[in-house]
């Protein structure tokens, strides 16, 4: 993997390239007319409005260059080369909390797409590193701010 890069799934890497492609065309068109909108004004030495539009070019050009950056670096996750039997990004964890009794069901993927209301977790969070490489039927205990974490893993699936 090139330096500095990560893993997405192939819906995570057309996700992040649709918004590149949005912030290269859509946005860079609206906040270009912006700047020329409130360059009429006047006098752009003391025009807020200027300044403003100026600011929000400059974060949206940042942005782009990020996500250049992150998609040039990704590597795409190829389901079929990867471990049926143990959990690794992209598979989807059922697991059974020891204390409470109670199942859950995580899907382990990059940063970039995780979604907690999706029970999408990154594989960097503390849950997801430490049920990263496990097996079915492993018990893990996981430390998190609240204190220890113990989760039975019942299936992976991907």
């Amino acid at each position: 993997m090139a330096q500095g890069g990560s893993y997405l799934s192939p819906e995570g890497y057309e996700k992040l390239r649709k918004e590149l492609e949005n912030l290269k065309t859509v946005k860079r068109k609206k906040l270009s007319r912006a700047i020329g909108e409130a360059r009429a004004h006047g006098d752009i030495s003391e025009n807020a409005e200027y300044d403003a539009a100026k600011e929000a070019q400059g974060l949206n050009e940042k942005k782009i260059a990020e996500l250049e950056h992150r998609l040039a670096t990704a590597q795409i996750i190829d389901e079929e080369k990867m471990s049926k039997d143990e959990v690794l990004i992209g598979a989807t964890v059922k697991l059974k909390d020891i204390d409470s009794g109670e199942e859950l069901e995580y899907m382990l993927v990059a940063e970039e797409e995780a979604d907690y209301a999706q029970n999408k977790i990154s594989i960097t969070s503390p849950v997801g590193s430490g049920l990263a490489n496990h097996k079915k039927g492993d018990v893990v205990e996981i430390k998190v701010p609240a204190g220890v974490l113990k989760y039975k893993i019942l299936g992976i699936s991907r």
